[in-house]
């Protein structure tokens, strides 16, 4: 069998057995002086197999490149949520995702969690997150795990993936799907302010139960993406899909004003899609300007009776979606920026809630599966534009690009692209370091792991104080 066929066989999406400590690693090129804190990714680890568990329940494992004068370490620890110590202690797998139990686990169990979905710096705390439980505080030198973090009890129940923070205040805004129970229509949203102190938390009912995984902040607006990935108890209780692609139900985005409430939410409507992931969004002129990822048809998901979806249709592209404030029209447009099949989007976080002129993301061979085939990185300007584009070797896979700025007050885009990539040939991963602005000229430094980082979702920079 020839090399490439031996590849194209292979992901990087099952876990890793272990935890492990690299306090020296071999750099390839020369890591920037400038470079000094540590990239946290989390990702899906499960510690057992569960039948029929979907891939985005899987344990938390936080991976951890610790970057120092040109240095480079790394540390990994799952995310000891209570789900993990319950499983851990019985030997096996006590739930089989979305939290449904499997048949001979105790009864008095409750489902604890798997925060496997980001991993965030506020108020200076370390947060574990995912979209089902409250954030969970990790220690950030050892990556242990403190707990959940309820902000003093006034915030409860579900808790983004996503949230958003404001370059300007600091402030941290937040909102929470199945906010009444599990596949329940009910959102929560609220913020934190820069010390840490939760300053407003409110709930509403949206238009149906949907997985809403991330969602838009502006200067002076939130709007709510409600998507056709449903929710249904009904299903669930009949062991058919919990989530499902019914597009018939159509887009709902709901646009409300951050210092108002939940009950003036506006509602605008567009033809169904889905969007996983939000580059951006800004405001201009009586108009609300929103970047993201859109699929035709959602991936990963199937239909109701359990058909799947379409591939050809289950691929994001970078898309713009315009919403006019001024009320002649409850619509919102659509436009799609590129055909090139991409996801994973980031800017420069300083413009987050304002207009970027910078952005990244991860493209993919769109001969392959959506996810598993992440083989490039792209930089695009303001409108979508394509400013430079690196690909990988064929069969090598890349993760979310995180961008890392040169200093503080340096321009937007100023800076250093990171991401963890897999060589599909050796089966381990190495930290790829690029010039922000020069990604066509690939990595100025690869920091190299002697085994793999499997394929997880998303990560962010914590600068040395």
């Amino acid at each position: 069998m020839q090399p490439d066929a031996i590849i194209e066989r292979r992901n990087n999406l099952g876990p890793i057995p272990f935890e492990a400590d690299a306090p020296f690693l071999r750099i390839v090129g020369e890591l920037p002086r400038e470079l000094n804190g540590t990239l946290y990714r989390n990702g899906p680890n499960p510690q057992f197999d569960a039948p029929g568990a979907h891939w985005f329940v899987g344990d938390g494992m936080l991976h951890a490149f610790h970057l120092e004068n040109g240095r480079a370490s790394y540390r990994n620890r799952w995310v000891r949520t209570p789900k993990w110590l319950a499983e851990h202690d019985a030997g096996r797998a006590l739930f089989g995702g979305f939290g449904r139990k499997l048949p001979d686990a105790p009864q008095n169990l409750t489902d604890g969690g798997v925060a496997n979905t980001n991993i965030i710096f506020h108020a200076g705390k370390l947060l574990a997150l995912e979209e089902a439980h409250l954030p969970t505080e990790i220690e950030p030198g050892t990556l242990a795990t403190r707990g959940y973090h309820n902000y003093h009890g006034r915030v409860a129940g579900s808790f983004t993936a996503h949230p958003k923070t404001d370059p300007v205040t600091g402030e941290l805004v937040f909102f929470g799907y199945n906010a009444a129970g599990p596949l329940t229509p009910a959102l929560s949203w609220g913020s934190i302010d820069v010390t840490g102190k939760a300053t407003r938390f409110e709930r509403f009912e949206a238009p149906y139960a949907s997985m809403v995984h991330d969602f838009i902040v502006t200067e002076n607006h939130v709007l709510f993406p409600i998507l056709p990935i449903t929710g249904s108890m009904e299903r669930a209780m009949s062991g058919r899909p919990p989530y499902a692609w019914e597009p018939d139900k159509g887009a709902y985005v709901g646009v409300m004003k951050r210092n108002g409430a939940a009950k003036d939410i506006v509602w605008f409507r567009a033809e169904a899609c889905y969007v996983f992931h939000v580059m951006n969004a800004w405001e201009d002129d009586g108009r609300i300007v929103a970047d993201v990822m859109q699929f035709e048809e959602a991936p990963l998901f199937p239909h109701p009776d359990g058909r799947p979806t379409d591939p050809e249709k289950s691929r994001a592209r970078h898309c713009r979606w315009t919403f006019d404030l001024s009320g002649n029209t409850d619509r919102f447009q659509q436009t799609y920026l590129d055909d090139l099949t991409g996801e994973f989007p980031r800017i420069d976080d300083r413009r987050a809630g304002l207009k970027n002129h910078h952005g990244w993301y991860a493209c993919a061979n769109p001969k392959l599966p959506m996810f598993g085939a992440l083989s490039g990185v792209v930089h695009v300007d303001g409108n979508g534009k394509r400013l430079g584009q690196y690909l990988l070797p064929a069969g090598d896979t890349i993760s979310e690009p995180v961008f890392v700025e040169r200093a503080r007050d340096t321009a937007e885009g100023d800076g250093w692209l990171l991401a963890v990539v897999w060589r599909a040939r050796e089966n381990r991963s190495d930290l790829a370091v690029f010039n922000a602005t020069d990604v066509e000229a690939g990595p100025v430094a690869l920091v190299q792991l002697g085994h793999r980082v499997p394929d997880g979702f998303h990560g962010n920079w914590v600068g040395t104080a």
